[in-house]
């Protein structure tokens, strides 16, 4: 069985336009964070990372969708999805 956090896919939902502040608008990573992403090894890393951009998304308002797309990659890509082991941020 795939490892939940290790094998996790990339939180990039390939839309790819710095908009926000430098920040990706489809998930609110800045370029630096999507090369940092290739380079986290082990859970903690990644399980705080993914914090960090749900936290990113929640403020904007566009968790809900982001999370949506993912789960579709993580299933599409046959892996188990981190965001279920994962708390869930209050959008703003």
């Amino acid at each position: 069985m795939a490892k939940r956090w290790g094998d996790a896919p990339s939180p990039c939902i390939d839309i790819c336009k710095y908009k926000d502040g430098g920040r990706c608008i489809g998930c609110a990573m800045t370029k630096p964070d999507k090369k940092r992403f290739k380079r986290l090894d082990g859970k903690a890393e990644k399980k705080a990372f993914f914090r960090l951009i749900a936290e990113r998304l929640a403020a904007a308002g566009r968790y809900d969708r982001w999370a949506h797309v993912y789960r579709r990659k993580c299933a599409k890509k046959d892996q188990p999805c981190p965001l279920d082991k994962l708390e869930v941020p209050a959008e703003a």
